[in-house]
């Protein structure tokens, strides 16, 4: 038996009042556009990954799709795409 449209709209509030009240086995995350980010910055995927102290091989998994960033690079992806150019800043600082 295939659930209706009600059914499934209704099994996503559930879900999304669960996680509301904790239970995060039940939300998903949404992935961001890595790609999006990276051409916001207008930097190739070579020095993307220089400039932000992401492996190469990381970066164009998260591109195409092969991997997800885990909670940490999300959160920086996040400040990347908010101000590149304060990241960047503090990227030099504790690069040396």
């Amino acid at each position: 038996m295939t659930e209706s449209a009600f059914d499934l709209i209704r099994a996503g509030l559930e879900d999304a009042l669960a996680y509301a009240q904790g239970d995060t086995s039940r939300g998903r995350v949404a992935a961001p556009n890595v790609k999006a980010i990276r051409a916001k910055t207008k930097l190739s995927q070579p020095n993307f990954a220089k400039t932000y102290h992401i492996p190469l091989g990381t970066l164009r998994d998260w591109e195409q799709e092969r991997r997800m960033p885990d909670a940490g690079s999300r959160t920086l992806l996040s400040m990347i795409e908010a101000d590149p150019e304060a990241v960047t800043k503090i990227m030099q600082k504790i690069s040396g």
